[in-house]
């Protein structure tokens, strides 16, 4: 990651904590918890690729598969 400039770096960890609300799960067993993290990380990523790829070619994409 040395050539890349500091401008393209994310911190999904921060941006997630962020979107929830910064401190809490709004579930309570461990079970829950993970399910509701691997939520807030799939939506991450799907608005990730929704930025770089755009709309149309990920629907495109998710139609092919």
């Amino acid at each position: 990651m040395r050539g890349r400039p500091r401008g393209e770096r994310r911190h999904p960890f921060g941006t997630i904590t962020s979107w929830m609300g910064a401190t809490h799960f709004q579930m309570k067993t461990l079970k829950k918890v993970g399910t509701e993290m691997a939520l807030h990380v799939l939506a991450y990523s799907l608005k990730r690729v929704m930025n770089i790829l755009g709309i149309r070619p990920l629907i495109a994409a998710m139609l092919a598969a």
